[in-house]
This record gives C-alpha cells, sequence and structure tokens, in this order.
C-alpha cells in the first residue's frame, strides 16, 4: 500500500448490525493521550505500534484498531495482529460481540451511541464493554467520501 492509501477502503457489510464470538482474538494494546476525549498523539502511536507489528513480522489481517476511551485524558487503543508481537503488550479478546457501522462526522458519535444502546435493548443484549473502530484516517476518509465509524460491544 503506498503513503496515498494509508488506510484500505472499509467494506461496511460485514460489520454492519452483526453478532459474532471471538475466541483468543489477538491484539496489540497501547495508549493515545486525549484531551477532552479528543485524540492528541493518534497518528505517532499508530506509526509506533505498526513498527513493532513489522518487526515481529506479524500483519493486522483485518485492520481492525478497536478505542476504548477510558477517561478524557487516555484512549487504550486495540490493534488486531496475527501473531505475539515483540516489546508489546499483547492480549486476547474471547466473547460474544455486537457491531454496527455508522458513517458520518465524528461529531454525531454522541448519537450513535443512543442508537448503539437502543439496538442492543431491542436485541435484548446486554452491554459489557464497548469500543469504537475508526476505519480510517481522516486523509483517507476523504479520499473515499466516507466516514466510517464501528461500534463494537462485548455482550
Amino acid at each position: 500500500m503506498d503513503e496515498a492509501e494509508c488506510c484500505p477502503e472499509f467494506d461496511p457489510a460485514p460489520w454492519d448490525d452483526k453478532t459474532f464470538e471471538w475466541q483468543n482474538k489477538r491484539f496489540v494494546r497501547d495508549k493515545v493521550f486525549t484531551l477532552f476525549y479528543m485524540p492528541i498523539n493518534f497518528g505517532p502511536v499508530i506509526k509506533r505500534v505498526m513498527g513493532k507489528v513489522e518487526q515481529s513480522n506479524a500483519a493486522t489481517p483485518s485492520w481492525i484498531c478497536l478505542s476504548d476511551h477510558t477517561s478524557k485524558w487516555n484512549m487504550d487503543i486495540y490493534i488486531e495482529v496475527d501473531k505475539e508481537v515483540d516489546d508489546a503488550s499483547n492480549v486476547t479478546m474471547s466473547g460474544t460481540f455486537f457491531s454496527k457501522v455508522y458513517e458520518g462526522d465524528f461529531n454525531k458519535t454522541g448519537e450513535w451511541c443512543k442508537n448503539f444502546e437502543v439496538l442492543a435493548k431491542e436485541r435484548s443484549l446486554v452491554i459489557k464493554k464497548w469500543y469504537m473502530w475508526y476505519t480510517t484516517c481522516p486523509k483517507c476518509a476523504k479520499k473515499y467520501g466516507k466516514n466510517y465509524v464501528v461500534i463494537i460491544a462485548e455482550v
């Protein structure tokens, strides 16, 4: 993938309104500094983590990068990998998950979260933990003409 195409084009169909199982799905976890939930150093953190992924000859099969906003000042990110990555915080996720794709400007996040809670309740799902997957960087979202965000929750 060249620099002009740093993020692959996202296909929302496999993730929109889906329930699925993960068994020991591998991720590398890192932290992003946020200022009132707005990521400040997201790009440099991604570059650092992806450097470790490449050095370990690992891959990111589906380009999943989950964000967990733990406070106004921190966001944990989880990047999917296909094997353990050296010098990184390796974690796994297992369980049943529900996902829904949204499209639009990030200022709609509150609206999307409310909608997601309603959908989960309609399906009798109890949200244990949820994550945001910002599927492309702003530059690639502009290039593709779509800004997809996926909410994924362990239920």
